[in-house]
């Protein structure tokens, strides 16, 4: 079985990996050969692959190519991890201190318990597989990288192979040891089966992005929420909630705190309540708070962007607080239809109202009555209602202005 590996390592390959490997134990392939080509990427996704790795009761081989492909950061210890390592020439492998999740240097404390952390990962699974341990913390410590030929000459990797027939040739008659026992690769007759990402890996690949998958939960939320103060909107409603849905799809392979969830729900929750409660702002600010902490806290060991984070709660709570504003502008607002909508409304008596009468108002006839005598034509104010009948009172200041003309 030939896994084709290329581009960063993130939890979609680190599950198309590590299915491809259960995959090949469970259909009793001979050999599963990872053909790699990677910038690097997250530490928690390449520590599963290379768990893999260590535990197949299939022989491993990790081949850096086609020429010009690289194995560096993590690419370096699911190399080492192999059973067998391979490159093709025009590669290169290395480079391999550690980074924060958008690239950046760790600050200093921090910096050192996560490189000597590595170093001693990294040195021990070097030991176990006969390789260049010295080189291997090199790479860690000081970012160096070597060429397919030097890697050889150093023992990081095993051999150099031109492409997968030539490395299928020099394999042939190889001793694997495996935890089972000893294996005897016979290569030369093997026929290939290549497995590639599919559709299902690859939009996994792409959301699994702890970035992409906080903007896809906020757009999601967003979208819930104002279709929840504004019925009927429709297609804010279904962005949200396709949003949500592929951001969930995301958070199955994030190592996702559920308290950060939980204090991002509150935010939501608190929000709304805005919409109910008169607290002159404080729960839309405590709502602000909890989003805040609930994006520090969302994801465990993989952090999201500062640069990104930071708008985002900005606009996103902008957001939840001016559909608020609205939704308890048109909460508060005096009806403007039916009998209630008439309170404080003009019209004009058809027949005198004695006690009760006919009036017309906004295009309508209505019954009413008056505890004073209204002759026809007059206008009178409405001022309540009983059941289908409106209460009024002459108009005054109608009758005050027709005395002032």
């Amino acid at each position: 079985m030939v896994i084709e590996l290329e581009g960063p390592i993130s939890p979609g390959t680190d599950q198309f990996v590590t299915r491809g490997i259960k995959q090949a134990e469970t259909d009793r392939y001979p050999l599963v050969i990872i053909r790699m080509d990677t910038p690097g990427g997250l530490d928690t996704s390449m520590r599963s692959i290379v768990k893999a790795i260590l535990n197949s009761s299939v022989p491993v081989v990790v081949y850096v190519a086609p020429r010009g492909a690289r194995a560096a950061s993590a690419g370096v210890m699911i190399t080492v991890a192999a059973h067998v390592a391979a490159m093709a020439p025009q590669t290169n492998i290395g480079a391999a201190h550690p980074v924060s999740a958008d690239g950046k240097e760790i600050n200093k404390t921090m910096s050192e318990k996560v490189v000597n952390d590595m170093v001693a990962y990294a040195r021990s699974i070097a030991k176990d597989r006969k390789r260049n341990q010295d080189w291997v913390e090199k790479a860690i410590r000081e970012s160096v990288s070597i060429t397919a030929d030097v890697a050889v000459k150093e023992k990081v990797v095993d051999l150099v192979a031109r492409d997968i027939d030539d490395l299928l040739s020099l394999l042939d008659g190889k001793e694997i040891v495996l935890h089972k026992g000893k294996v005897t690769l016979h290569t030369k007759e093997m026929k290939l089966t290549y497995v590639a990402p599919g559709w299902r890996d690859r939009i996994l690949n792409t959301i699994s992005n702890p970035n992409i998958a906080y903007i896809l939960m906020m757009i999601g939320l967003a979208g819930l929420y104002f279709e929840l103060s504004h019925p009927g909107a429709i297609l804010p409603g279904v962005v949200g909630a396709i949003s949500l849905i592929l951001a969930f799809f995301a958070f199955q392979t994030l190592p996702v705190n559920y308290a950060g969830l939980l204090l991002i729900g509150l935010a939501i929750i608190l929000f709304i309540a805005e919409i109910k409660v008169t607290s002159y702002g404080l729960l839309s600010l405590a709502g602000l708070i909890c989003l805040a902490l609930g994006s520090v806290m969302l994801f465990e060991n993989v952090g999201v962007s500062l640069k990104l984070m930071m708008p985002t709660i900005v606009l996103v709570g902008g957001f939840f607080i001016a559909i608020a504003f609205l939704a308890f502008r048109a909460y508060r607002r005096s009806p403007k239809g039916g009998r209630e909508g008439l309170i404080g409304e003009t019209g004009i008596t058809e027949e005198t109202i004695d006690p009760k009468g006919l009036i017309f108002v906004h295009g309508e006839y209505w019954k009413a009555t008056s505890k004073e005598v209204v002759e026809e034509g007059e206008k009178v104010r409405i001022i309540g209602s009983e059941g289908l009948e409106l209460i009024v009172e002459k108009d005054k200041e109608a009758e005050t202005h027709e005395r002032v003309k």
